[in-house]
C-alpha cells in the first residue's frame, strides 16, 4: 500500500476514535445530569420514616415538657368548676344559676375534667413520651457509672481550677486523700484521676422514673378503683352497694362484687360556727357521728367522721365533703290521707347564712298531685316586709312554702331532678306571694281548693359523702416521695473531676466541674482539696483504705487503684477535650 493510502487510513481511524471519545463524553455528561436530577428530586420518608420521625418527636424532652405543661394546664378547670365526681350538688346548682354557660361547659367535659377524653389523651401521650425519654437515658447512665474516671490531661494548669506546689506528696497519698472525700479514684503513670457527683444524674432519672410510676399508679387506680357519691340524712343508713349510691363511677375492671361489704348509720351531725364578732357565721368544725359495721357479721363501732379525716374500711375511704339541712314535713291530701312524711334535703342558696331551697313532690296525693317549692331559713329574723336568715346555725328555723297542684309529669318517662319542680302543668294553690308567712316547727299550712295541708314537723341535717377505693393511692404516695428525693439530688449534687500529677517533687492539681452554675461552690471545695494535699500526708495503712461510705459509684468502685491502669498519659475512656 502506498504512503498516501496509509495516511488516509490513519486519518480515518483518528476521526473514528475522536467520534467515539465525543460519544463517550456525551454519555458521561448525560449520566451526570441524570444523576444530578435524581439527587435533586425529593424523596418521601415513607411509612417507616414517618413512624421513626413521630417516635423521635414524641419521645423528645421538649415534647415531654410541653405535655407536662398541658397536663398541669388541663387540671386547672377541675379546680375552677365543680366536678360531678366530687360534689354533684354544686354542679346542679351551677346549672340552675348559669344554665346557658353550664350547657357549653358540659360539652367540653369541664364538669368531668379528669374523666374527659382530651385529658386522657394528654395523660397517655405524656406517659409514652416520658417512657421513651427515660429508659434510653437510664441505660446510658448505667454504662456511664461503670466507666473509670478519665486520665489526667497533660497540662492541668489550663483547667478552670488549678494550682501547683512543691512537696513530697506521693500518688498513693493523693489517692487516699481524695478517697477520704468520697471520690472515685484511679491512678496511672504519674497521675491520679478522681470523680464524684454521679448521683446528680441518678437523681434526675429517679425523678422521671418516679413521675412515670406516679402516672402508672393513677392509671391503675382508674382501672381497678371506684368512686361514688351519696347523700345521707340523719337517722338514715347506707350499705356499700351499687344501688345505694346517688352517683357511682367504677373503673373498667370493677364489678359489683369488688365493693367492700360495709354499712353505717348516720346517728348525728354537728356543725359549729363563730357566734359573734367580725367572723360571725364562719364554720369552726363539722362532725358526723356514724355507727359502722365493717362486714355484715361484724359488731358495730362508733366512728367520728370529720373533714380531711376519712373513715378507712380495708382500704375503702369515706370522705365528708358537704352538708346541709333537711326539714321534715307531713303532707295530707284532700282526702285526709298522709301522702308524704319525711325529710327533704335542701341545697344552700347562700353559704354565709345557709338559706336553702328544696322541692317536695307528692305524686300519690288525691284528688290532685301536689308539688311544693320550699325556702328554708335556719335563723329567721324579719327584715321589713321580708324574712331572712342571719346565721347558718338552726337557731330559729322556719320555712316558706309555695304550693302547686296538677300533673307533676312523673309518668312521662322523662328524668327529673329532685331539686327542681317543673310547673308547666301545675297551677298555684291560692295567692302566690314572693314572701309568704314562714312556718315555725309544728305549724301547718292549709292548702287552697281543699287540696290538703302541709305541716313543718322538724329539722334534720344531711351530709354528702364521697366513697373511694384506689389501689394506686399508696404507690402514688411512694412515687411522689421518690420524685421529691430525686429532684433534691439533681438540684444539690454537682458532677466534678479532680486530677493530680506528681513529677520530680512538683505537684500539679486541676479541677473541673461538669455542672453549670456550680463553679463558685466547687472553687471552695477545690481549695480545701489543695489544702489537704499540702498538709501532713496520711500513713501508709490509710493510703489504701476507703474512708467513709460516700456515694454509690457503681462496680468500678471496687478497684480504686486500677491494677490494669495504663502506663502512659492516656487511659480508656479519656476524651480528647479533656487532654
Amino acid at each position: 500500500m502506498s504512503a498516501p493510502d496509509d495516511l488516509a487510513s490513519a486519518e480515518r481511524d483518528e476521526a473514528v476514535r475522536d467520534e467515539a471519545v465525543r460519544d463517550e463524553a456525551a454519555a458521561i455528561e448525560d449520566a451526570r445530569q441524570e444523576g444530578t436530577q435524581e439527587r435533586a428530586r425529593p424523596v418521601g420518608l415513607g411509612p417507616a420514616g414517618w413512624m421513626r420521625w413521630t417516635w423521635r418527636t414524641l419521645t423528645s424532652m421538649r415534647t415531654a415538657l410541653i405535655l407536662l405543661f398541658l397536663f398541669a394546664l388541663g387540671s386547672v378547670p377541675g379546680s375552677i368548676y365543680p366536678q360531678r365526681g366530687v360534689d354533684p350538688s354544686r354542679v346542679a346548682q351551677y346549672f340552675k344559676d348559669n344554665p346557658a354557660q353550664a350547657k357549653w361547659l358540659d360539652r367540653f367535659w369541664l364538669f368531668d375534667v379528669f374523666s374527659s377524653p382530651w385529658f386522657a389523651a394528654i395523660y397517655l401521650l405524656l406517659f409514652i413520651s416520658l417512657a421513651g425519654c427515660v429508659f434510653p437515658r437510664a441505660l446510658t447512665h448505667l454504662k456511664e457509672i461503670r466507666r473509670r474516671p478519665p486520665a489526667a490531661p497533660r497540662n492541668l494548669l489550663r483547667l478552670p481550677h488549678s494550682e501547683a506546689f512543691e512537696g513530697g506528696l506521693t500518688l498513693a497519698q493523693a489517692a487516699a486523700a481524695l478517697r477520704r472525700r468520697r471520690f472515685r479514684v484511679v491512678t496511672g503513670d504519674g497521675w491520679v484521676s478522681a470523680e464524684k457527683g454521679y448521683l446528680r444524674e441518678t437523681g434526675n432519672l429517679l425523678f422521671h422514673i418516679a413521675l412515670l410510676a406516679l402516672l402508672f399508679a393513677i392509671g391503675a387506680g382508674g382501672l381497678f378503683g371506684y368512686r361514688g357519691n351519696v347523700l345521707v340524712v340523719e337517722g338514715d343508713g347506707f350499705s356499700n352497694a351499687v344501688a345505694a349510691y346517688d352517683r357511682f363511677m367504677p373503673g373498667s375492671r370493677v364489678t359489683a362484687e369488688s365493693l367492700e361489704p360495709f354499712s353505717f348509720t348516720l346517728k348525728d351531725f354537728q356543725a359549729s360556727y363563730v357566734a359573734a364578732g367580725e367572723k360571725q357565721g364562719q364554720p369552726l368544725d363539722y362532725l358526723a357521728k356514724l355507727s359502722v359495721q365493717d362486714s355484715p357479721t361484724a359488731a358495730p363501732r362508733d366512728v367520728d367522721l370529720k373533714v380531711n379525716d376519712p373513715m378507712d374500711v380495708n382500704g375503702t375511704l369515706t370522705y365528708l365533703i358537704g352538708h346541709g339541712y333537711a326539714p321534715t314535713f307531713r303532707v295530707t291530701d284532700g282526702k285526709g290521707q298522709v301522702a308524704y312524711d319525711g325529710p327533704v334535703p335542701c341545697l344552700a342558696d347562700d353559704q354565709a347564712t345557709y338559706t336553702s331551697e328544696c322541692v317536695i313532690k307528692v305524686p300519690d296525693a288525691q284528688p290532685t298531685q301536689l308539688g311544693f317549692l320550699v325556702r328554708f331559713l335556719p335563723t329567721t329574723v324579719p327584715n321589713g316586709n321580708a324574712w331572712v336568715s342571719v346565721f347558718p346555725g338552726a337557731a330559729n328555723p322556719t320555712v316558706q312554702v309555695f304550693p302547686f297542684g296538677g300533673d307533676l309529669g312523673l309518668k312521662s318517662g322523662q328524668p327529673q331532678s329532685v331539686y327542681q319542680l317543673d310547673t308547666t302543668n301545675l297551677k298555684p294553690l291560692g295567692t302566690m306571694s314572693a314572701q309568704p308567712t314562714p312556718l315555725n316547727v309544728g305549724e301547718t299550712k292549709e292548702l287552697a281548693d281543699g287540696a290538703g295541708k302541709i305541716q313543718f314537723t322538724g329539722v334534720k341535717e344531711w351530709i354528702s359523702l364521697q366513697i373511694t377505693y384506689d389501689p394506686g393511692r399508696e404507690p402514688a404516695l411512694l412515687a411522689a416521695a421518690a420524685a421529691v428525693i430525686g429532684l433534691v439530688l439533681s438540684l444539690t449534687i454537682r458532677r466534678r473531676r479532680v486530677w493530680v500529677r506528681v513529677k520530680d517533687g512538683k505537684v500539679t492539681v486541676g479541677g473541673l466541674t461538669r455542672t453549670e452554675g456550680g463553679g463558685a461552690a466547687f472553687a471552695e471545695e477545690f481549695a480545701q482539696i489543695v489544702t489537704a494535699l499540702r498538709g501532713e500526708p496520711p500513713t501508709g495503712d490509710s493510703a489504701g483504705a476507703d474512708q467513709g461510705g460516700g456515694e454509690p459509684d457503681g462496680p468500678a468502685r471496687a478497684g480504686h487503684v486500677a491494677p490494669d491502669a495504663p502506663t502512659g498519659n492516656a487511659a480508656p475512656g479519656a476524651r480528647p477535650d479533656e487532654e
